[in-house]
């Protein structure tokens, strides 16, 4: 199992003083009984923009389970990646279904793609992937680009996967933005997963 990840929440006393109102591990942690060693450490999320800010707070990360960010919000999660293998893990339709549903995605189950990476998934939004430790493959349509420590990755709508082909957990820092697909992209879109449904 990997390190567990310190979350600090900053907040204001009655006074307005600056004060620390949490340290410690954040309270939701999603373990997939699907892939051992996957971890989706949910640091924080916000619902609107601009955010409101009150001197305390109610835990927004009990709100929201999705992998995909609120509906003009954000998410900040930490996530483990386990060693797959140089193939990537072995699921079918039905499993890959199951662990989407543990996150809050079970509509990319029918990207299933027999010879491509299981968990092909699509969220409609601005997300920044930052290597913190480890080595990681990101996997597109037809193409894979190789990050290290490090590295940052701006995805942006894109159908895509995760593959880890080392001996060793990945960490990755990800802040998801809500987006918006643009009505010609859209259009193509839903067209792509059409063909890709009828292979």
């Amino acid at each position: 199992m990997s390190r567990n990840v310190r979350r600090v929440v900053t907040g204001h006393d009655n006074r307005g003083k600056a004060i620390v109102l949490e340290d410690g591990e954040p309270p939701v942690v999603i373990r997939s009984p699907i892939q051992a060693g996957l971890a989706f450490h949910e640091i924080w999320n916000t619902s609107e923009m601009p955010q409101r800010i009150a001197a305390d707070f109610d835990e927004p990360t009990l709100l929201h389970s999705s992998t995909a960010p609120p509906k003009r919000g954000t998410v900040i999660r930490v996530v483990d990646l386990p060693p797959e293998g140089p193939d990537g893990p072995v699921f079918d339709k039905e499993q890959s279904r199951e662990l989407f549903s543990v996150v809050g995605l079970a509509e990319n189950a029918e990207r299933h793609k027999p010879g491509r990476h299981p968990l092909m998934h699509r969220t409609e939004s601005i997300d920044y992937g930052i290597v913190l430790s480890g080595e990681i493959v990101l996997l597109l349509d037809d193409s894979e680009v190789h990050l290290k420590q490090g590295d940052v990755v701006v995805q942006r709508g894109t159908v895509h996967a995760w593959t880890n082909r080392t001996d060793h957990i990945c960490r990755m820092a990800f802040i998801l933005t809500d987006g918006e697909f643009e009505e010609g992209l859209s259009r193509s879109l839903n067209e792509h997963d059409a063909r890709i449904a009828a292979e």
